[in-house]
């Protein structure tokens, strides 16, 4: 094994590569999404060693690159949740677009894509029509409210779609408005699943002798579908969860606690054994006799009381000293950090989980590290999001077999 140095990462060590450069390495996936989702999705199948080129529309390319935060006019998101991808510029809407597309298809293992239902069908780019360029395609389709139903052609947004999940009737205080969060938490969540559903049809495909086939997400679904204990609960007992901060109704004591030196901390005791431990470690062990403690299900009834009782012991705690003496007993406690405390935060740097790569303009930018890790096949950061069409060029002419004339005639007519 050769290593080989691809990027400047964290500031303690270069991030290392072998020749292998992933699991996915020798997958290539036709990225037609924009925004977060899908885009997200092909990202981290990027990671892991796929060839991923992002196919964007000339001049204008993904929204996303018009998305804050910005330093001297560069969106500082795109660098990250656009690594490891090429990007070709490709107008879709004519046939010369659509024929090219097609080209790369033949090609490819994978199409992700985001569009309206009946959008690509429309363009004659719909699953029906690339199985007949290339019979074993996978076909991952992103809308807000899925192909099928009788939402399926509204407009789909994350915060939106997060509201109709049930996610955000959930989470706030009763005497105030609902809360949606604070960053696109249902988009990553899909992007997630993207890949899972990837992975399990190119399982599917290549390993057990299957065929190609096209998977339908809808944004909502992915949070809904972690969601089975709001499901179960209405289905048996008819209860109508609602909006309460933290885990109150599963698990007591749990929620935000403050030190006697200001700082915010988080504690959760989701078992018996967990709140034995806390008890002990307050030294209050009477709690463990007292019929109003004994156990989850009865503390449960006494939230307020319980919660109060061990708010009014952390407040006798600075943040430091309480996290080590929680962590001698085993209590699950974590400083609920800010971006600063991260990035100085040790184990963060152990873990890599922040890493520098080269950026064109800005020099080194920083960005979440590879995630999960593999002993086998680590997965790389190779590159930065690129920039708008930087790829068209070499894409055009190694795969879809285009001369030089040929490629200057589309940029003239601009349908690259």
């Amino acid at each position: 094994m050769n290593p080989i140095f691809i990027e400047e990462v964290s500031d303690n060590m270069n991030q290392v590569l072998s020749d292998n450069q992933g699991p996915l390495k020798g997958l290539r996936i036709l990225d037609l999404s924009t925004m977060i989702a899908a885009p997200y999705g092909a990202t981290l199948l990027g990671d892991f060693g796929a060839e991923v080129i992002k196919i964007e529309m000339p001049k204008k390319g993904d929204s996303l690159r018009r998305m804050g935060p910005f330093k001297e006019g560069e969106p500082l998101r795109w660098p990250g949740l656009a690594r490891n991808k090429k990007s070709l510029t490709l107008d879709l809407h004519g046939e010369e677009g659509q024929t090219i597309l097609k080209k790369l298809v033949e090609k490819s293992d994978v199409v992700i894509e985001n569009f309206r239902p009946g959008t690509l069908e429309k363009w004659n780019l719909g699953y029906d029509q690339l199985k007949e360029v290339n019979k074993d395609i996978i076909m991952i389709r992103v809308t807000g409210y899925g192909q099928t139903g009788p939402y399926s052609p509204k407009a789909g947004f994350g915060t939106p779609a997060t509201a109709f999940s049930g996610f955000t009737y959930l989470h706030g205080y009763e005497d105030r408005p609902p809360i949606s969060p604070s960053f696109s938490l249902l988009d990553y969540i899909t992007g997630v699943y993207v890949a899972f559903a990837t992975a399990s049809a190119l399982y599917h495909r290549d390993a057990q002798g299957g065929k190609g086939q096209y998977v339908d997400m809808g944004l909502y679904e992915s949070v809904f579908r972690m969601m089975e204990f709001l499901v179960a609960d209405y289905d048996q007992n008819q209860k109508i969860k609602e909006r309460s901060p933290g885990l109150s109704g599963h698990s007591s004591p749990a929620g935000t606690f403050k030190t006697k030196d200001g700082h915010w901390i988080v504690l959760v005791t989701s078992s018996d054994r967990t709140f034995n431990r806390l008890a002990k470690a307050m030294g209050k062990e009477e709690m463990l006799e007292d019929e109003r403690f004994y156990t989850n299900s009865v503390r449960l009834e006494h939230f307020e009381l319980t919660n109060g009782i061990v708010a009014d012991w952390v407040k006798t705690k600075n943040r430091d000293d309480l996290q080590k003496h929680l962590d001698e007993y085993g209590v699950p406690i974590s400083p609920i950090n800010s971006i600063k405390d991260i990035f100085e935060d040790e184990h963060f740097k152990e873990r890599e989980n922040i890493v520098e790569v080269e950026h064109p303009r800005l020099g080194k930018v920083k960005m979440p590290g590879i995630v999960p890790k593999f002993s086998e096949t680590p997965g790389s950061i190779r590159k930065a999001g690129p920039d708008l069409g930087e790829d068209s060029e070499s894409i055009l002419r190694e795969l879809a077999g285009l001369e030089e004339k040929e490629i200057k005639q589309l940029r003239e007519k601009e349908i690259i």
